[in-house]
C-alpha cells in the first residue's frame, strides 16, 4: 500500500502548478499577503504572533510552520510564540463553552415539548 503524508511538503512543483493554474489570483494573493504583513499600526512581530495563534485555531500545518518561522525572524521569542498558541487554545475552548448555549437551548426545548405531551 502506498502511504502518502497527510500534509505533503511544499515543493517547487506544487508552487509551479499553482502558478500555472491560476497566475492572476496567486499574484493578487502574494501582494495582499505582503501588504497585510508589512509594518504598520501593528509591528511585523505582532502580526506574525497573531498569525501563529490563528494558524493554530484554523489548524493549518503549513501556516503554523510558516508563521512560527516568520515570528522568529521578526524577533519573537519562543515564550511569546507559546503564549500566542495558548491564546488560540483559550479562544477555541471559550468558543465551545459559549456555544454550549445552543445545546442547552435545544435540551430545554425538548424538555418543554416532552412536558407538554404528557
Amino acid at each position: 500500500m502506498d502511504h502518502k503524508p497527510m500534509f505533503p511538503p511544499p515543493s517547487a512543483e506544487s508552487a509551479r502548478k499553482r502558478r500555472e493554474l491560476a497566475p492572476k489570483p496567486l499574484e493578487a494573493f502574494k501582494a495582499f499577503s505582503a501588504a497585510v504583513f508589512a509594518d504598520g499600526a501593528l509591528p511585523v512581530k505582532t502580526k506574525q504572533l497573531i498569525a501563529v495563534a490563528v494558524a493554530h485555531t484554523t489548524q493549518c500545518p503549513y501556516c503554523i510552520r510558516g508563521h512560527t518561522e516568520g515570528a522568529l525572524k521578526a524577533g519573537a521569542t519562543e515564550a511569546e510564540i507559546m503564549e500566542a498558541i495558548w491564546v488560540a487554545a483559550e479562544m477555541r475552548a471559550g468558543g465551545a463553552y459559549a456555544h454550549s448555549n445552543l445545546a442547552l437551548e435545544v435540551m430545554a426545548d425538548q424538555e418543554a415539548k416532552a412536558a407538554t405531551t404528557k
